[in-house]
């Protein structure tokens, strides 16, 4: 039950935290006013938390739900390492600082010629493919919410990247969808 706990903790807050910036960009949380020290600390220990307690989530209850290991192999499996392999990617053409919210340059290249967003949407792939190859209700109940914030990150972060980036962006976004 702690694992649950800390799970859905994570991502209410974080999805508190993104909503609160949707509501009020200009005293937003995320994507961070200020790249400091402190930033990959306060994002990168949650988010790993997070993870961690979806793969304990999943491997304590492995098998729980009637879900057919073909399926859940099949589908899982691959869902899970094409989504590393993307976001991996994506984090490695990115930088891990930009991944945190530090400003750079536009990204338009790579994955990001698919999708304005191929790190959630890579995020959101693994994510779903550990609740499908586990089959594990509380996995699945964690995996569903962080899910729905990788989904709703995004409107966070396009307004703070149409000031950063002016033109430049509403010409990408007008050519390249949110997600897929």
């Amino acid at each position: 039950m702690g694992l649950t706990i800390v799970g859905l903790g994570i991502t209410l807050s974080t999805l508190a935290a993104i909503l609160w910036s949707i509501a009020r960009p200009s005293q937003r949380l995320w994507p961070p006013s200020r790249y400091t020290a402190l930033t990959p600390l306060l994002i990168w220990i949650p988010t790993f938390v997070l993870f961690g307690a979806l793969v304990a989530l999943g491997v304590l209850g492995w098998g729980e739900l009637p879900i057919p290991q073909w399926f859940r192999f099949g589908a899982g499996v691959p869902l899970i390492v094409i989504g590393n392999i993307v976001v991996w990617s994506a984090v490695a053409g990115f930088g891990i600082h930009k991944t945190g919210g530090a400003v750079g340059t536009l990204q338009t290249g790579g994955f990001y010629r698919f999708s304005r967003n191929p790190q959630y949407v890579a995020d959101i792939a693994m994510v779903l493919g550990w609740m499908v190859l586990t089959a594990a209700p509380l996995a699945m109940l964690v995996g569903l919410a962080a899910i729905i914030v990788l989904a709703v990150a995004p409107f966070s972060e396009e307004p703070w990247l149409r000031s950063q980036y002016g033109s430049g962006f509403d010409k990408y976004a007008a050519q390249v969808r949110r997600y897929l």
